[in-house]
């Protein structure tokens, strides 16, 4: 049978992947003389990145393309006079129905519209966008009730917890009470070895290397901060429900081992492969199957060692300030993400140092007055708020 899906954030990291998926799997069914795997009915993007969005459209024969942009969205319909172009997030919902796997690697709030849609229409949702789970986690939670309705990690580690309860029969409550902990793994990023004294001298350039993953600069920069794995343990959270006293990070450099689960007997079950992220993107296109394809699969013979240690939150201050907005609810993470993009992209410019991003995301999370239990408008007023305090810490 052939899947129906939509790639939103389709020029970007994920939504390229997920095509490149798409692609291979519809070639191999073609091989064989089958239906293909895969039809595309929708791709989103903002628009800005014109040639590459009319090669998807071309290629895949899509007829329904999402411009988040509206600005952008004259050109891409004038490039693409056989598709049916919409704008905007009314665009984006619409690219979210008739489907059976909506993708959702969008970038920032604009992800949340799709991720609520999706959800509400009772479909099936590959998560890559942060933002939904972060920010806005209690509106996320309260439509994640619609009948038929599936959340997917697209994420390295919340996708290898997926795998482990999942072969536990561990969803949705019934028997995460056999669930000891999670443990969350992290690279260490590029400084896990690094001095309090090297740490004040780190370049933009050196915070941009990362030993394991190919990412863009945002998340690598939280990647060096540890604040990348504090969102995900919020993230881990959000998804699971397990309370954040049952949520460990562990250093593992190697970046093999993507997540692990311990149970109450002591056994621990983790999910081991390469890095490759198509393989997440896989597991949501196909889930409950398994993709045919293979993607990080592993060569025993030439894996020789597996390292652990623990995170130094006195160095990595992000990763603590992140469980603390984790246990404060509400709009704190919402603020803590908001702030951190701020900072992040003033390190980027080279306004303030490396060590200065915690510096102003525990200012503005210290200064938050937090809304318990909000609503969407509540989620969008603390991430101004906090993006406003931010800038004028900065300023001072």
């Amino acid at each position: 049978m052939t899947r129906r899906v939509a790639v939103l954030g389709s020029t970007g990291s994920i939504g390229t992947q997920t095509l490149d998926i798409v692609r291979a799997a519809n070639a191999t069914a073609a091989a064989q003389g089958v239906d293909p795997a895969y039809r595309v009915t929708a791709i989103g993007a903002t628009g800005r990145n014109l040639d590459l969005l009319r090669s998807q459209a071309h290629e895949f024969d899509v007829p329904l393309i999402a411009v988040s942009d509206p600005a952008a969205a004259g050109a891409v319909a004038e490039a693409l006079p056989g598709a049916s172009v919409v704008a905007g997030e009314d665009g984006m919902r619409a690219a979210c129905a008739d489907t059976d796997v909506v993708i959702n690697g969008i970038v920032g709030f604009a992800g949340l519209a799709v991720t609520l849609e999706t959800l509400r229409l009772g479909g099936r949702l590959g998560l890559a966008n942060k933002e939904s789970l972060i920010a806005a986690g209690p509106v996320v939670q309260k439509i994640r009730s619609t009948p038929g309705a599936e959340l997917i990690p697209v994420d390295s580690e919340h996708c290898a917890l997926h795998m482990c309860l999942r072969s536990n029969e561990s969803f949705e409550g019934d028997r995460l009470d056999q669930v000891r902990r999670l443990v969350v793994t992290a690279s260490g990023g590029p400084f896990r070895e690094y001095t309090a004294d090297q740490l004040a001298d780190i370049t933009v350039e050196q915070a941009l290397a990362h030993p394991t993953w190919s990412m863009g600069p945002k998340i690598t920069v939280d990647s060096s901060t540890l604040m990348n794995k504090g969102l995900e343990v919020i993230e881990a959270n959000e998804l699971y429900q397990v309370g954040f006293d049952r949520i460990d990070v562990v250093v593992h450099p190697q970046s093999v081992i993507h997540s692990m689960v311990e149970f109450t007997d002591g056994a621990t079950m983790a999910q081991l492969s390469m890095p490759d992220m198509r393989l997440c993107m896989a597991y949501a296109l196909d889930y409950p199957d398994r993709h045919p394809n293979s993607y990080g699969g592993i060569d025993w013979t030439q894996l020789s060692r597996l390292d652990f240690a623990t995170p130094d939150t006195d160095l990595f201050p992000c990763l603590a300030l992140a469980y603390d907005a984790g246990r404060m609810g509400g709009t704190a993470p919402a603020t803590l993400s908001a702030a951190n993009e701020i900072a992040v992209d003033a390190f980027l410019d080279g306004q303030i140092p490396w060590t200065e991003i915690a510096r102003v995301v525990e200012a503005v999370l210290n200064d938050h007055d937090v809304v318990d239990d909000p609503d969407l408008d509540d989620v969008l007023a603390a991430d101004e708020e906090a993006r406003a305090r931010a800038t004028e810490r900065l300023s001072a």
